[in-house]
Formats: C-alpha cells, sequence, structure tokens
C-alpha cells in the first residue's frame, strides 16, 4: 500500500512538471498574439501623422515650384510674343513698302516712259552686294545746248533700257546706263529722274556711299523734281547704313515734315517708329 501511495505520488509530480513546462511554452506564444499596447499604437499613429505631414510638405514644396516655373514660362511666352509682334509689324511695313516700290516700278514698263520716270518710290534691294562701279556721279552741263528731236529719242531710249535693267534687277548695268545718260543728255526732261535711279541703282548694290552723292546731287540741283521726298527718304536710309545714325534721324523727321502727304512721309514715320523700339546699345 505503501508503495502504491508513493507511485501514485511521484506521478503526480510528474504531471504537475509536465503541466508546467507547458505553460510556460505556450505563455510566449500567447504574448506574442496578444492586442499591441496603447502606447505603441499612439507611437505608431504619431510616426504615421509624421510621415503624412513630411509628404503634405513635399507636395505643397513641389506645387510651388510648378507656380515659379509657371510664371517664369508665362514671362518667356509674353515676351516671345511681343517680339513676334514686332517682326510681324516690320514685316508688314517691308511688304507694303516693297509692294508700293514694285508697283510704281511696274508703272515704268509703260510706253510713256515720263510716267514711269516720274512714278515715286525706292527700287526693290538686291540680296547681295555687286561689284557696282564707285565713280561718282557726273554733273550735268548747264551751258549744253538743247536737245534735237532726234536727241530726245535717243534719250528716251537710253534712259529706257537703264530703267529696264534696273526692273530686271541687273543694278551694274542700270547704274552704268543711268550714269551714260546724265553724261550724255545733262538737259534732258528725265536727267533728275535718272539722277534718283542711280542712287537707288547704288542702294541696292550697298555702294551706300555713292548713292548718298546721287541724292544729294538730285535734292540741290533739282529742288522741284517731285523725286525729291522719295530721294530724302533713301538719303536717310543710306546715312542709318553708314552708321550715320543722328545724321539719318534728322533726314527722316525732315521727309513728314517737308512732304507730309507723300508715301515717303509714311514710310519715313515707319522706320523712325522701328528705330526707336530698338534697344539702347
Amino acid at each position: 500500500m505503501t508503495v502504491w501511495l508513493a507511485n501514485r505520488f511521484t506521478a503526480s509530480i510528474s504531471m504537475a512538471g509536465a503541466l508546467a513546462s507547458a505553460l510556460l511554452f505556450v505563455a510566449p506564444a500567447h504574448a506574442q498574439n496578444s492586442p499591441m499596447s496603447l502606447a505603441d499604437r499612439v507611437a505608431r499613429l504619431e510616426q504615421q501623422s509624421q510621415n503624412q505631414g513630411q509628404n503634405r510638405v513635399d507636395q505643397l514644396s513641389q506645387l510651388q515650384q510648378m507656380q515659379t516655373q509657371m510664371q517664369q514660362m508665362q514671362g518667356q511666352i509674353e515676351e516671345l510674343q511681343h517680339q513676334l509682334q514686332q517682326l510681324q509689324d516690320q514685316s508688314k511695313a517691308q511688304y507694303t513698302d516693297a509692294d508700293s516700290r514694285l508697283g510704281r516700278l511696274e508703272k515704268g514698263a509703260s510706253a510713256n516712259p515720263a510716267s514711269a520716270a516720274s512714278s515715286s518710290g525706292p527700287a526693290p534691294a538686291a540680296s547681295a552686294p555687286s561689284n557696282a562701279s564707285t565713280k561718282p556721279v557726273a554733273s550735268p552741263t548747264p551751258s549744253a545746248p538743247a536737245e534735237s528731236a532726234a536727241d530726245k529719242a535717243a534719250a528716251l531710249t537710253a534712259y529706257n533700257a537703264a530703267f529696264k535693267s534696273l526692273r530686271a534687277g541687273d543694278y551694274v548695268s542700270s547704274s552704268r546706263g543711268f550714269r551714260e545718260f546724265i553724261q550724255k543728255y545733262p538737259n534732258d526732261a528725265l536727267t533728275s529722274n535718272a539722277f534718283y535711279w542711280l542712287g537707288e541703282s547704288y542702294y541696292a548694290t550697298t555702294n551706300y556711299p555713292v548713292a548718298v552723292e546721287a541724292f544729294k546731287h538730285l535734292l540741290s540741283q533739282y529742288p522741284q523734281s517731285d523725286k525729291v521726298p522719295d530721294a530724302t527718304l533713301k538719303l536717310g536710309y543710306s546715312q542709318l547704313e553708314m552708321k550715320q545714325t543722328d545724321a539719318g534721324i534728322a533726314t527722316l523727321k525732315s521727309v513728314p515734315a517737308k512732304y507730309p502727304n507723300s508715301n515717303a512721309a509714311k514710310l519715313a514715320q515707319e522706320r523712325l517708329r522701328r528705330l526707336s523700339q530698338q534697344p539702347a546699345h
């Protein structure tokens, strides 16, 4: 009996030990699966809030950068629009000028050369300089005898030939033809016009000094010529091309002042307007 009790007691102790061991094994696992503590949850929420706040700060910074870039782009667009408008205005003025000149030159092809000679407006400019002669313009001889009918016919033929070269863009031939016309027929009715077209031929080939000489000679020797407004205009253009800015501006201002109703006055005012819009150097 005693042995049996001892065995039961030993078995009970063994079972108690096993149960204790099982409890020790299950406790950590239960601890791992237990809900997060309040402090940990608060800490996690604070971390999430901080992350969200940082994200909002980053997004706001990016938005501000985009707004700044858009403002810069808007400024650049406005500047480009302004430059485009200036180019359009300049192109329109140049087109009007060229169209007016070409229209008047076309009239010179008519059978009446006097009408062609009296047409006002500059000749179309050449695309590149040529080797036009720089020989000084010859002055007509006031004491030359009156022309005969044969001389007038010959003068008319010579003038038309030079003018035809001008219309064809052969400025070397036209300058030579008008110069020879002036030398041979100094008292012809078309001589003043020949001086103007001679200046145009030199202007078209960028030979501005000789062009200035021709225009000035016309202005001084033929003040009553209907070519005077256009000659004054092209004199101003030539002075500007020669970097004689003050003289060129003064000459252009004199055109609308002296000849307010002329087409040359409009062109002079347009050129002055463009000059006033150019940035100072």
